[in-house]
């Protein structure tokens, strides 16, 4: 008799775990669930926006015509972590003339920060994207609507024909270190032959190398 008892109080409590098994399975099981994987979800987006890839918003028409305002890049951040930057790369590096941040609070700032990371807007003054035109320790020159590098003539397959600028810029040397970049814009870019500057390997965030919006732009981009 008492083996009996203890099979049944057993199969009871087989049961109850089955019940429990399928319960987990059904509609308020993933419910309970869905909070958890969310929160998985956005761990994992905001790593993978940290250190692997970015969307950038892009807020200028100084890439015109290859890219517009309102669209969307990806930027590839360990691009540069195995290797450096090659002349026709489309860049994104942080402002190296930087202004004064507005001050925020901690929810403020982190919520800033997730809406730039998943590309819905940038501020125009704090990242830019241009395309590297000139290396460390190249002479930079523009004169006749064309760009020279240490004297020689730069083919520039990624601009389309009716993009010239004809005015003259200076030789300037890269040093070891910094970049000149250039918007494909050239008569409408804030660039290296200009205000911005040179810009220093150390504040380039990573390498443009798709459009993901609009869907009827989508595609690679076009670099050396």
């Amino acid at each position: 008799m008492a083996t009996r008892e203890g099979e049944t109080f057993v199969g009871r409590a087989q049961s109850r775990r089955r019940a429990r098994k399928e319960k987990d399975k059904g509609p308020l099981g993933f419910l309970r669930e869905l909070p958890f994987l969310i929160l998985i979800a956005f761990v994992l987006a905001l790593l993978i926006k940290t250190f692997l890839v970015q969307a950038f918003y892009i807020p200028s028409p100084s890439m015109e015509p290859t890219l517009k305002v309102g669209d969307r890049v990806l930027v590839n951040k360990l691009a540069y972590r195995f290797g450096e930057p090659e002349r026709g790369d489309v860049i994104v590096f942080e402002n190296p003339r930087p202004s004064q941040e507005p001050e925020r609070g901690a929810v403020s700032a982190f919520w800033h920060w997730v809406i730039e990371g998943l590309g819905f807007s940038t501020p125009p003054d704090r990242d830019f994207i241009k395309r590297v035109v000139g290396l460390p320790g190249e002479t930079v020159e523009q004169r006749g609507g064309d760009i020279y590098i240490d004297g020689e003539r730069l083919d520039e397959p990624w601009l389309p024909e009716e993009i010239v600028d004809n005015r003259p810029v200076a030789p300037k040397e890269v040093p070891e270190g910094f970049l000149f970049v250039m918007g494909d814009n050239r008569t409408n870019s804030n660039d290296s032959r200009f205000g911005l500057g040179l810009v220093p390997m150390d504040k380039v965030v990573g390498k443009g190398f798709v459009i993901i919006w609009p869907p009827s732009e989508i595609g690679w981009l076009r670099g050396g």
